[in-house]
């Protein structure tokens, strides 16, 4: 029964990341500008979400608390800054770049683990930072020639960053919710995300063909909605270190789709560097010791395993 169930989750988890990974095409084909795209993608994935809490009797009023709906709403608004920014970024500094530089959120909820929950950072985790940095430094010492708007290459890398902190903050309130029911949280999240965005919609100028609205439904229901029951259910059934591990699905795909469907070619100095972030990620997600464990600290259980979504 619990090989069926591990098996059952690696197959969630690799699906989600395999989806997860097509979000950067679907954002750039929409046509859209980020804070149209987070909007319709709220819009759906609530529809989507709340017809899967309602499947399993998620909306009772026993269900809801002023504190988890509070919390949640709080990770909600970082989820929604970390969209908007990401999805900024992709035009700037292209999905693979994009994608290379948000994938240093671990260390980001490293940090912010150490400094708000005093937890012990090992020495392991320290050197994976500098690699990770040093592999930053090798994503924006060179802009590519081929990026369709010159001069904003480094302020794309910037959004990333940003998109990769509102997720480790998003990360440590969800910490605080433990005991509830995953897909409601991401139901309270995306309905806050999409009155949020709202007033900044310009409604004008969503699409009026086919073809953008099938990306964009395809974002929220399938990318969101979706997604994120298979995320959820696999997290509850795999090893954390097998969940981190499946977790790099994501950057790989979202690479290849760039590199597919719109010829993204980068220089070699970026491919190592989008290679030193994957690798030093891993480490710390994997729990990859570089000093013995005998002369570095533990590293706490709640820091490594991280999930990294859009």
């Amino acid at each position: 029964m619990a090989m069926h169930e591990t098996r059952r989750g690696a197959i969630e988890m690799t699906t989600a990341m395999l989806m997860s990974g097509t979000i950067g095409w679907l954002v750039v084909t929409s046509g859209q500008s980020p804070l149209n795209v987070v909007f319709v993608r709220c819009v759906l994935g609530a529809m989507t979400l709340a017809l899967v809490c309602a499947r399993f009797g998620l909306l009772r009023r026993d269900v809801w608390s002023w504190r988890v709906v509070g919390l949640a709403a709080a990770g909600g608004a970082a989820i929604v800054a970390n969209w908007v920014l990401l999805f900024a970024a992709y035009s700037r500094a292209s999905i693979s770049m994009a994608t290379a530089a948000y994938n240093t959120q671990p260390f980001m909820l490293v940090a912010l683990g150490a400094l708000i929950f005093r937890e012990r950072v090992s020495a392991s985790t320290a050197l994976w930072l500098v690699l990770a940095f040093l592999g930053l430094v090798f994503v924006v010492k060179v802009e590519p020639s081929v990026l369709a708007v010159p001069g904003e290459y480094l302020e794309g890398i910037g959004l990333s960053l940003g998109a990769a902190f509102c997720y480790a903050i998003s990360s440590i309130i969800t910490k605080r919710l433990k005991g509830t029911t995953p897909h409601l949280i991401a139901l309270i999240q995306v309905t806050l995300g999409a009155l949020m965005l709202a007033p900044f919609v310009d409604f004008h100028a969503l699409p009026t063909t086919a073809g953008p609205w099938a990306n964009l439904a395809t974002l929220g229901i399938v990318n969101t909605g979706i997604m994120y029951v298979l995320l959820y259910g696999a997290i509850q059934k795999l090893p954390t270190a097998m969940t981190g591990a499946l977790s790099f699905i994501y950057p790989v795909v979202a690479i290849a789709v760039d590199r597919f469907a719109f010829g993204q070619t980068l220089g070699w100095i970026q491919v190592l560097g989008a290679a030193l972030i994957l690798i030093a990620a891993a480490g710390v997600n994997l729990g990859w010791r570089i000093v013995p464990q005998r002369r570095a600290a533990a590293l706490p259980s709640e820091a490594s395993g991280a999930c990294q979504s859009d």
